[in-house]
């Protein structure tokens, strides 16, 4: 990976216990850290298939497997299908703010909450603020918090990073008890809506996993473009 002027070290973890497949090793390529260009690297990151985590720029490097593919959605051809209708009327009552990258008492009580019901012996619940702090932002990046409200009251937050030409859907989190509201759907079509507001050309969706079913989501946001090695291409249909 690189550039014309600058070449990019990357590096190699060990493997560890995958995050899908309980039963699959993985490994990660990571942009190396310390890089003191890599903020003004992201966005070419972003567009080479990586994603951040905390201060780390990663992408899946597993031997054998190739199940994790990067994927976006091109804003300016997206249109929602019928039940995305539905979800955007469903809570068009919520107020939608950019705050700073900050914890506070109200999001990270939020946080809790939503782990708490969603991940429950997973390893992710009962956090502590270093958790929220180390996962959802550092100190480089452009990162931006999408709340959600209520009668003034926060149900949801999208964590997102905000480059030039997109937007890269990090993490959302909401209020369990509100799950008929279907939160975490619209706070990403919200996200898609910015982008187009904003001029802008894609929204990174992370990971997809044809096999998963926590990932089958994704392919509900078409038109859905995928990385096959160096070149973005339409998901086909089925």
């Amino acid at each position: 990976m690189g550039t014309n002027q600058h070449a990019i070290r990357l590096f190699q973890t060990l493997e560890h216990a995958c995050g899908y497949w309980p039963d699959r090793l993985s490994r990660d390529l990571i942009v190396d850290p310390a890089d003191p260009q890599l903020p003004s690297l992201f966005a070419q990151a972003l567009a080479m298939g990586f994603r951040r985590s905390g201060g780390h720029v990663y992408r899946p490097y597993c031997s054998g497997c190739r199940a994790c593919i990067s994927v976006r959605v091109p804003v300016a051809r997206f249109a929602p299908n019928r039940t995305q209708r539905r979800c955007l009327a469903r809570n068009a009552d919520l107020g939608v703010r950019i705050a700073a990258p900050r914890r506070t008492a109200e999001n990270f009580a939020l946080y809790r909450r939503y782990l708490d019901a969603r991940h429950r012996g997973g390893g992710m619940d009962d956090p502590l603020p270093e958790n929220f702090d180390g996962f959802l932002s550092c100190a480089w990046s452009p990162t931006e918090f999408m709340e959600f409200r209520l009668d003034g009251r926060l149900v949801a937050l999208a964590v997102t990073d905000v480059v030039p030409d997109a937007l890269s859907a990090v993490y959302t989190f909401y209020d369990p008890e509100l799950a008929g509201r279907s939160l975490g759907a619209y706070a990403l079509l919200r996200q898609i809506q910015r982008a187009r507001d904003e001029g802008r050309r894609h929204v990174y969706l992370g990971f997809w996993l044809a096999d998963h079913p926590k990932m089958a989501y994704k392919r509900q946001y078409r038109p859905l473009e995928y990385l096959d090695g160096a070149e973005w291409r339409p998901l086909p249909e089925t």
